[in-house]
């Protein structure tokens, strides 16, 4: 479905980027992996990519918040492929506390690594595929980029500001032949989910087990979290000549949660 296509993935060595860069690359589609650093796991992940989809793979470095590092990921990249057709930004951290003890520090890095990170990505990909007339741009958000929770004041307030970038990237391209979607998770199994587990229930005073029952998968009426399956299908998707007419939209892959 997308052989001949190059798609760079932000935060892809695990979790729904990784996910998301297994779905191209089975649909034909050569892939960057991404990471703030190189390592024998990012290694084995590009050979493995690369021998199992019959696909050209590497490993693109960059600290995504900074920059300096993204611009140069992306000439990189067009360096090494010629050009980038699918950007999916998924790069992402997370940190929980209320409001009046959220370290500032950890308010910027997440501002610059879920929000911002979006918009350099984005500048640098946009003069390639404006010039080819083709472009697919997917931003994965969260359901925290539809409705809010407590605690999470700097992801939440990310979020939001992913949905509404999205939004303006999709008006600015429509007639470049350019895509601009965002995907809304809501609670997937990912080493980022497992990792909050701990503070949560710290937070809430409750068992881990609890907390998984009680707090994240309370507002979602399937009761289970979502598969990197699911996300990486739906971005092959909006990846596709089927999803051409698709813009500017925010899809919730949330098992109900945005629908209360």
């Amino acid at each position: 479905m997308l052989k001949g296509k190059t798609a760079i993935v932000t935060g892809s060595t695990s979790g729904i980027g990784l996910g998301i860069a297994q779905a191209l690359a089975a649909q034909s589609c050569d892939v960057a992996l991404n990471s703030f650093a190189a390592d024998a796991q990012s290694d084995a992940l590009v050979k493995e990519i690369a021998a199992k989809h019959g696909v050209r793979c590497l490993f693109a470095k960059a600290d995504m918040s900074k920059p300096a590092d993204i611009v140069a990921m992306v000439k990189d990249v067009e360096k090494a492929w010629g050009k980038v057709d699918i950007l999916v930004n998924n790069a992402g951290i997370q940190h929980v506390a209320p409001i009046d003890e959220f370290p500032d520090a950890k308010w910027d890095q997440i501002i610059a690594i879920n929000m911002s990170s979006n918009f350099h990505s984005t500048k640098a990909v946009l003069p390639g595929m404006k010039a080819r007339k083709w472009g697919r741009i997917i931003n994965i958000a969260s359901a925290h980029g539809l409705v809010g929770s407590p605690f999470k004041s700097a992801y939440v307030a990310a979020k939001h500001g992913v949905v509404g970038f999205t939004k303006v990237t999709a008006l600015e391209t429509a007639e470049f032949g350019i895509t601009a979607n965002t995907i809304c998770p809501g609670y997937v199994w990912t080493p980022l989910v497992a990792a909050q587990i701990p503070d949560q229930a710290k937070t809430h005073n409750m068992s881990e087990q609890d907390v998984i029952k009680k707090v994240l998968l309370k507002e979602q009426p399937t009761g289970k979290f979502a598969t990197t399956e699911e996300i990486g299908a739906l971005a092959v998707f909006l990846s596709s000549d089927g999803g051409a007419s698709i813009t500017g939209t925010a899809i919730p892959v949330d098992g109900g949660w945005t629908a209360h």
